[in-house]
């Protein structure tokens, strides 16, 4: 069974810094493109940062300098460490899976498999 599994998150005060985790069972990571949104109870999720299968990286203009993403095959984990988090970063983090052929530096339009998420909050 193909799963995915948040941890990571909590309180943190502006300008604190987080790391979330994404770890994967049932497949292997660094064969899909892995990607992180976030979502603020009513409004639209939004892409936060994406990995592709070759190592391209995309940054959301908002978190741009402010967040990293990366991962570790050995451990079959996607990380997104934050940094200078500010009160807009407040939501709950999704990391995202797909294994389309993709060569691109974005997020894909669509992934096939999600976590169920891990809440962050920031806030003094």
């Amino acid at each position: 069974q193909l799963q995915l599994v948040e941890s990571g998150g909590g309180l943190v005060q502006p300008g604190g810094s987080l790391t979330l985790s994404c770890a994967a069972s049932g497949f292997r990571l660094d064969y899909y493109n892995m990607g992180w949104f976030r979502q603020v109870p009513g409004k639209e999720r939004e892409e936060v940062s994406c990995i592709s299968k070759i190592g391209n990286r995309y940054y959301a203009d908002s978190v741009k300098g402010r967040f990293t993403i990366s991962r570790d095959n050995a451990k079959n984990t996607v990380y997104l460490q934050m940094s200078s988090l500010k009160h807009e970063d407040t939501a709950v983090y999704y990391c995202a899976a797909d294994a389309r052929f993709f060569l691109g530096s974005r997020c894909l339009a669509t992934y096939d498999y999600w976590g169920q998420g891990t809440q962050v909050t920031v806030s003094s």
